[in-house]
């Protein structure tokens, strides 16, 4: 089951680490088959205050979610965006393809 790292981050201070981040994240995530599905977009907020941009990096499986965040190679780029951007992320498993709303009212 695919699982995902999403961020909410407050806007970017573009700078030469950014840059860098940016450069160097994609390379990060191939060993953990991780590809963006979104990446730096504003939504159009329907509910709630924008949380400002949004990433969505999908995996295999919330193990390589794990690994790959806490992998040395990215641990390494980590404080480029970090140092220069506030927010959260969140590591979180999908459902399955055939997943209905009241499969919640199961557990």
């Amino acid at each position: 089951m695919s699982a995902y790292a999403v961020a909410f981050l407050d806007e970017m201070n573009v700078n030469r680490e950014i840059i860098t981040y940016l450069n160097r994240v994609d390379e990060t995530l191939e060993p953990y088959d991780g590809q963006f599905l979104v990446h730096g977009k504003k939504g159009d907020m329907v509910e709630g205050p924008s949380p400002g941009l949004c990433i969505i990096i999908e995996f295999p499986d919330l193990e390589r979610a794990r690994s790959w965040y806490h992998s040395d190679e990215y641990q390494e780029i980590r404080p480029l965006r970090t140092n220069n951007s506030e927010g959260s992320v969140i590591l979180i498993d999908g459902v399955p393809p055939d997943y209905q709303a009241s499969d919640l009212l199961r557990k």
